[in-house]
């Protein structure tokens, strides 16, 4: 096949008739490009794909594509049947990165409720404000959810499904129990159409609770077959045709489902490629290399704290990584180096990675092969279903090469908060979507990620917001004040740090138990330094978090006034 330029190749396989045709259309006020013969609902997703291939493989169990939709289905109809969820409900999942969590999310969204995927991480408190925010009437959840769960208030009128636990708190029952009468059965009927909502994921802002974000059939949908369309558009520019595979590909699932990189770019977009997926009960670089020589896998997509970590096992040798054709990446940006590094320390290997939050469905910007290697600190172009803009503070759009905020709009792009009518006054200019990057974008289209203006922390992937952090802190009887601010850190990026001035009582390992109570592991704070002086602020009051943050790490540098 002869090479194309970019425009050619996307006019080519985006035209009237092709299995990427995109059309206008003008859906709840928003003009957006649709694909033509994307399937109309996860649920169409499901049933278009169903084959005798290898689907699931955790530990020793294996299940086909067939199999987990039969499985799904006797899931649906106990929901629709015995537990009485209807379409729209919101049915909670929070558990590790088991088959049944893909078995429910695949049955919730098929009969028409809304799956709501819980961050595994929450403590109780966190757990407990989710479910009565979204509303939930029904939870899946494992062994440490469960016992999490029992710490809160009860939830009136919430059931709770147990996966794989020994003890059930009261109430809770046994999701195998409530199966074992169930045959082989139809998955329930369902009506959905492509604007019905289909999942809620939180998402942690610089203030305050984390933010339900419910995205529609048409959004998911629309970023699934955007990586599809990409990877064909490189292939036409390539002048190749698509890779006639003599092995079915496989991915390592590393990521937790709750995140828009392990549910959309490694489980969902495997329906359509027909990739097996196998699963990691917890992310630990040697068992990751294993599972990869195991089971041949061609890819895994993790943030870049994981994918360091697979470079450093495949350069120290051991594991045969040779099958892997694709190190993707997502949720915080790579050092070039590793960018650098993937290339040449797997075999067959080339990197990718991309720009894209929970609010877009993991879609923004992508890049991937040689472009990624000839600009590393790239995220790549944007795909033919949003646009991009970056604009300065008065919001005018600024020409190629400027520095602003990036704002997003298209058919990825969700609707709006959950019942947040505040933040969306705020995160939206008409249906232009304020990310809080700065960026640029380049005269060749690619987009640069330089800054963040929201206060938040990204630490191997997961967003942590300052704001809650502080409030966190500031529970504590003997904390007077508190900044919360991020520390440079070469594997995950960003660690959270913290200063602290408080009472003569305060003792610091005393305040880290009781934060234990309040925050996320991941959210905990590995550097606090004590402030022997109230924290310096502006004249109207707020604190000056870089003045606060540069005496900290300077500290921090010289190996004084913390207490990691």
């Amino acid at each position: 096949m002869t090479p194309m330029n970019r425009n050619d190749a996307i006019a080519a396989l985006t035209a009237a008739g092709q299995p990427y045709a995109l059309a206008d259309e003008r859906i709840n006020e928003r003009r957006l490009r649709v694909f033509v013969h994307a399937p109309k609902s996860l649920r169409a997703l499901y049933e278009q794909t169903v084959s005798e291939k290898l689907f699931l493989a955790y530990g020793d169990e294996r299940m086909s594509f067939a199999q987990a939709w039969a499985a799904s289905s006797r899931i649906g109809h106990l929901l629709v049947h015995h537990c009485g969820v209807r379409q729209g409900d919101r049915v909670a999942i929070a558990m590790r990165n088991y088959p049944e969590w893909i078995l429910a999310f695949s049955a919730v969204t098929a009969i028409g409720a809304i799956a709501v995927a819980m961050n595994a991480h929450w403590q109780s408190s966190e757990m407990a404000y989710a479910l009565a925010d979204c509303g939930a009437n029904l939870l899946f959840a494992d062994q440490e959810r469960l016992d999490r769960l029992a710490q809160a208030s009860a939830i009136d009128g919430l059931q709770v499904l147990a996966v794989r636990a020994q003890r059930l708190p009261p109430g809770a029952q046994a999701l195998d129990d409530r199966l074992a009468d169930i045959g082989e059965v139809a998955m329930p009927a369902a009506q959905i159409v492509p604007e019905d909502l289909a999942t809620i994921l939180y998402t942690s802002g610089s203030t305050g609770h984390p933010k339900g974000v419910p995205s529609t059939q048409r959004n998911i949908l629309s970023a699934l077959l955007s990586w599809e369309l990409e990877r064909a558009i490189g292939e036409r520019m390539a002048g190749l045709e698509p890779a006639a595979l003599t092995e079915q590909p496989g991915t390592l699932l590393a990521v937790p489902l709750f995140h828009v990189t392990g549910l959309h770019a490694s489980y969902l977009s495997s329906y359509r490629s027909q990739r097996r997926l196998v699963c990691m009960y917890r992310w630990d670089p040697q068992t990751a290399a294993a599972l990869i020589e195991q089971h041949r896998l061609t890819s895994i997509v993790a943030p870049a704290a994981m994918t360091g970590d697979l470079v450093r096992v495949a350069g120290a040798g051991g594991h045969n990584l040779d099958s892997l054709l694709s190190v993707g990446g997502g949720g915080a940006p790579r050092a070039p180096e590793q960018v650098r590094s993937i290339g040449s320390s797997f075999r067959h290997a080339l990197p990718g990675t991309g720009w894209g939050m929970t609010e877009t469905n993991a879609i923004g910007a992508g890049i991937a092969g040689e472009d990624y290697l000839a600009r590393p600190s790239s995220s790549g172009r944007c795909p033919q279903v949003l646009e991009l803009k970056v604009v300065d503070d008065g919001g005018n759009s600024l020409p190629a090469g400027a520095r602003g905020e990036l704002l997003v709009r298209g058919t990825a792009v969700f609707g709006g908060y959950w019942n947040r009518p505040e933040a969306n006054a705020t995160a939206f200019e008409g249906d232009w979507f304020r990310t809080g990057d700065v960026a640029l974008i380049d005269e060749d289209g690619f987009v640069f990620i330089v800054d963040r203006i929201k206060d938040l922390i990204i630490r191997g992937g997961e967003n942590i917001g300052c704001g809650a952090v502080e409030a966190a802190l500031l529970l504590h009887p003997e904390v007077l004040e508190a900044a919360v601010y991020g520390v440079p850190d070469e594997r995950l990026g960003e660690e959270v740090g913290a200063t602290v001035h408080g009472s003569a009582a305060l003792d610091i390992a005393a305040l880290r138990v009781f934060l234990a109570a309040h925050l996320a592991a991941f959210e905990l704070p590995r550097y606090i330094v004590r402030a022997d002086q109230a924290l310096p602020r502006t004249p109207s009051g707020k604190l000056l978090k870089r003045e606060i943050r540069a005496a900290a790490l300077a500290g921090l540098g010289a190996g004084a006034g913390s207490n990691a």
